[in-house]
């Protein structure tokens, strides 16, 4: 597995390999020290399976080099933050510039192998303190939205919706609701259409101010 970590403190970067060296045998790092460097590293490694990105970094605004290292790498490649900052708003935003996962420095190894095997198992992982109902007004999707979506999902899509809260993959909710992976592919379809959000890193926000969503571990 090639993993770009793309980060400015080298200090930082050395600790993540060590515990990157424990996610699965033969695990390759290429390391970038700011934006331009990880641009030009999803450039050259075309068979990078998941790129660690730090928001603060020189090269370029975040809000700006995250969306165009999203654009650069294949859709099915996650891109998760790695950042020293978890306010609920820097979340949100990560997410809606591409990130498929958020990860608090402060969190522990287990925590960030975790969240990283199921980032790669088709999940998403968002900071424990965003899913919870009490989502500050201004946050998130807007509420008429989130009160039309409730009223037009259907019981079943409520138990996917809410499942995909707790960061589940299409295959675990198959798994757990007793599915054909396909039937979950097209509740999921469903959902996303019925909330106006085009990924499911959005669903899980939505989940959590429906209350649908218990707290990730």
């Amino acid at each position: 597995m090639k993993i770009l970590i793309a980060d400015d403190h080298e200090l930082f970067r050395e600790g993540l390999r060590h515990v990157l060296g424990q996610l699965e045998d033969n695990v390759e790092i290429i390391e970038a020290g700011d934006f331009s460097q990880a641009f030009d590293a999803v450039a050259k490694h075309h068979d990078i399976e998941i790129v660690l990105i730090d928001l603060n970094m020189p090269g370029a605004a975040w809000d700006e080099g995250l969306p165009r290292l999203r654009s650069a790498l294949p859709q099915d490649v996650p891109m998760v933050v790695l950042s020293a900052a978890d306010d609920r708003r820097s979340v949100l935003q990560a997410v809606e510039l591409g990130a498929a996962g958020y990860i608090p420095k402060t969190s522990s190894s287990r925590v960030m192998l975790s969240a990283l095997k199921l980032v790669l198992s088709g999940g998403v992982y968002l900071p424990p303190a965003l899913i919870e109902r009490s989502a500050p007004r201004g946050d998130g999707l807007n509420p008429a939205v989130v009160e039309q979506a409730m009223s037009i999902l259907t019981p079943r899509q409520r138990e996917v919706l809410g499942l995909l809260g707790e960061g589940k993959s299409n295959k675990e909710i198959a798994r757990i609701l007793e599915l054909a992976e396909g039937t979950v592919k097209l509740h999921v379809t469903a959902i996303l259409k019925a909330l106006n959000v085009n990924n499911r890193t959005r669903a899980v926000v939505a989940a959590s101010q429906m209350g649908l969503t218990t707290t990730q571990q």
